[in-house]
C-alpha cells in the first residue's frame, strides 16, 4: 500500500472509528448474531481495504442491507448459537470467493445488473423493513418477528405493553442524533452511545424494564463443536449470491459517486478483489458480511480522509475502543441502538430520488415495485424480485421494435432520424433504416418485422439501406433471423444494402453463409448511398 501518513488521516480514522462501533453493534442486532462479530468484520474489512482497495473514503464494514439479508437467512435455521456462527462464516467465505472469482472474471460490470431506480426502490423497501423492525425496542416490548405489517399491529393493539422509560430513551437519542447530523464532524452515534451508557448506568435502566444490549465478548470465537448439516450450508450457500449482488451495487454506487465527486480514478475489477479478500478475512473471524456503506462512506468524506491510511487508523481505533469499553458495552440501551439504525437508514428513507423519477415520468414504477418486492416477499425474496425486474426491463426494452427513418441533412454526410429532424430529406429512390436497439435472440425477428413493414409501406422503391450499427455482435438466431429478412427482401425484388456493420457482424455473416450481405455492406451509410446508386444506376443503364 502506497500512502503518505498524514496528520488528517488519524484524526479522520478515529471520527470513523467512532461511528462504526456504534453502527457495528446495531448492525449486529438487525442480522441477530452477537456484537463481537460484527466489530470483527469491521476491523478487518477496513484493514484489508486499506491495503488492497483504491477509495479514501470507503468504509468497509457491516451494512444495514447486508445485515438484513444475513437475518433472513438465519431465521428459519434450527442450529445452536456456535453452529449459527458457523453457518455464519461459511457464507462469508462464499460472498467473497464469489467476489473474487468475480474479479479474475473481470465482471466489474456486475455492479450494474441491478438498475439504479430498482436499487433505490430496494433500499427504500429495506429500509422501511429495518425501521419498523426497530420499534420494537423503540418501544420496550419483547421482540416481535413476522411481516411488517404484522409487527406494526401487534405493537399499536396493545398500547398497555409499551414501557414510557424506553419510549423517552429512544426519542431523547433520537433528536440528539438528527440534532447532531448537522455537525458531522462529531461522531453523534457515539456521543449517543456514551451518554445511553451513563444514563443506563446511573439510573438503572435495567430494572425499570429497559432492555439493554447485554455483555460482548471479543474472544467468543470459534467456540463450540465445528459441524453442521450439508442442509444448512446448502441453505446458507444460496444466500450468497444475493448478497454479492447488494453489496458490491451498493458498495460500487457509493465508492463511484465519491470518485466522481473527488476526481479520482477506480477501477471496479479491483474493488471485486478487494470486498472478496475482505469479506474471507471477516469469514476468518466469524464476522458479518463487509461493504462500503452509504452511510459511513458520507461520515468519512465529512472528516476528509487523505489516503486509505484513515481506514487502517479506523480499524486499530475500534479494536482499541472495543478493549477498553467491552465492559461497558452492555449497559447500552436497546431503545437508543434502534434510535441509531433508524437516523443512519435517513438517506435510504429518503422519497426525493424516487419523486424524481416520477417527476421525469420515468422508472418510478420500478422503484415502487422493488420496495414492494422487499416489503410483501421478505429480504432474499425482494431481492430476486428487484434482479427480474431490472432483468426484465433491460429485455423489454430491447425487444420493442423501435426503426428510425434516416435522412441527409442538408448537403452533408450525416444521416439522422427524420423524426427528430424535420430538416432531414430523403435520398430519392431509396429508404434508409435503422434499429434502434442491437439485434439479439430476443427482437431479431419482431424489429426486422417492422424493417419489412416499412420497406413495404413504400412499393415504388426497389432499394432498401439498413443500418446495424448498433449491433456489435449477432447470437445465432439473430444471424438466421437477418439472413432471412435479406432473402425475403430479394424474392420481392427489392435489393439491401447494409451500412454501419461491424467487424465481428461481417465475420459471422461471412461464417454463416451470408457472403452476399457482406458485399453489400459499407462502413457508412453515406458510403452505402454512392454504392446503392452506383449500382442501380449501372443496372438501369445496362437494361
Amino acid at each position: 500500500m502506497s500512502v503518505t501518513f498524514d496528520r488528517r488521516d488519524v484524526i479522520a480514522g478515529l471520527s470513523i472509528a467512532g461511528l462504526m462501533l456504534p453502527e457495528a453493534i446495531a448492525y449486529s442486532g438487525i442480522a441477530g448474531v452477537p456484537a463481537q462479530h460484527a466489530i470483527l468484520a469491521a476491523i478487518m474489512g477496513c484493514i484489508v481495504y486499506a491495503i488492497f482497495g483504491q477509495s479514501r473514503f470507503a468504509v468497509v464494514s457491516p451494512t444495514s442491507s447486508s445485515a438484513a439479508i444475513l437475518a433472513a437467512m438465519l431465521a428459519t435455521l434450527s442450529v445452536t448459537p456456535a453452529q449459527k456462527m458457523l453457518l455464519v462464516a461459511i457464507s462469508v467465505a462464499l460472498v467473497g470467493i464469489l467476489f473474487l472469482l468475480a474479479a479474475a472474471t473481470r465482471l466489474g460490470a456486475l455492479s450494474s445488473v441491478i438498475s439504479r431506480p430498482v436499487l433505490r426502490g430496494f433500499a427504500f423497501g429495506l429500509a422501511i423493513l429495518i425501521t419498523i423492525k426497530q420499534l420494537p425496542s423503540l418501544f420496550g416490548i419483547k421482540e416481535q418477528t413476522g411481516e411488517p405489517l404484522a409487527i406494526l399491529l401487534q405493537i399499536f393493539s396493545h398500547p398497555r405493553d409499551w414501557s414510557l422509560e424506553s419510549i423517552v430513551v429512544g426519542l431523547t437519542a433520537l433528536a440528539i442524533l438528527l440534532l447532531l447530523r448537522k455537525r458531522p464532524i462529531l461522531p453523534g452515534s457515539l456521543v449517543v452511545i456514551v451518554a445511553g451508557i451513563a444514563v443506563s448506568v446511573l439510573l438503572d435502566l435495567q430494572s425499570r424494564g429497559v432492555a439493554i444490549v447485554g455483555p460482548i465478548d471479543l474472544a467468543g470465537i470459534w467456540a463450540g463443536p465445528l459441524s453442521v448439516s450439508l442442509d444448512d450450508v446448502a441453505h446458507v450457500a444460496r444466500f450468497a449470491p444475493p448478497l454479492v449482488l447488494i453489496l458490491f451495487a451498493e458498495s460500487w454506487g457509493t465508492i463511484r459517486s465519491f470518485s466522481l465527486r473527488h476526481g479520482e480514478n477506480v477501477d471496479s475489477n479491483r474493488e471485486l478483489r478487494a470486498f472478496g479478500l475482505a469479506n474471507i478475512a471477516s469469514a476468518a473471524v466469524q464476522g458479518m458480511p463487509v461493504g462500503a456503506g452509504f452511510s459511513a462512506g458520507a461520515a468519512s468524506e465529512a472528516v476528509g480522509p487523505q489516503s486509505r491510511l484513515a481506514s487502517a487508523i479506523a480499524a486499530i481505533g475500534l479494536a482499541i475502543f472495543s478493549l477498553l469499553a467491552a465492559g461497558w458495552f452492555a449497559f447500552i440501551p436497546q431503545a437508543v441502538l434502534a434510535a441509531i439504525i433508524a437516523v443512519a437508514l435517513l438517506h435510504a428513507l429518503d422519497p426525493t430520488p424516487i419523486i424524481r423519477l416520477w417527476r421525469l415520468g420515468n422508472d418510478a414504477w420500478l422503484a415502487l415495485a422493488a420496495a414492494a418486492g422487499v416489503l410483501a416477499f421478505g429480504v432474499l425474496n425482494g431481492m430476486l424480485v428487484a434482479v427480474a425486474l431490472s432483468f426484465a426491463v433491460f429485455v423489454r426494452r430491447l425487444s420493442l421494435p423501435h426503426v428510425m427513418h434516416l435522412g441527409r441533412l442538408g448537403d452533408s454526410h450525416d444521416f439522422v432520424d427524420m423524426e427528430r429532424h424535420p430538416d432531414a430529406k430523403d435520398i430519392p429512390g431509396m429508404i434508409i433504416l435503422r434499429p434502434a436497439q442491437p439485434l439479439f435472440f430476443g427482437n431479431a425477428e419482431p424489429i426486422l418485422a417492422a424493417v419489412t413493414k416499412r420497406i413495404a409501406a413504400r412499393p415504388e422503391l426497389r432499394v432498401a439501406i439498413i443500418s446495424l450499427e448498433e449491433s456489435f455482435e449477432l447470437d445465432s438466431t439473430a444471424l438466421d433471423a437477418l439472413l432471412e429478412f435479406d432473402a425475403a427482401m430479394q424474392r420481392g425484388d427489392t435489393t439491401v444494402y447494409y451500412a454501419r456493420m461491424h467487424d465481428h457482424v461481417r465475420d459471422l455473416l461471412l461464417a454463416g453463409g451470408g457472403s452476399d450481405l457482406v458485399a453489400r455492406s459499407s462502413f457508412s451509410v453515406d458510403d452505402a448511398v454512392t454504392t446503392a446508386m452506383g449500382r442501380e444506376n449501372n443496372h438501369a443503364t445496362a437494361s
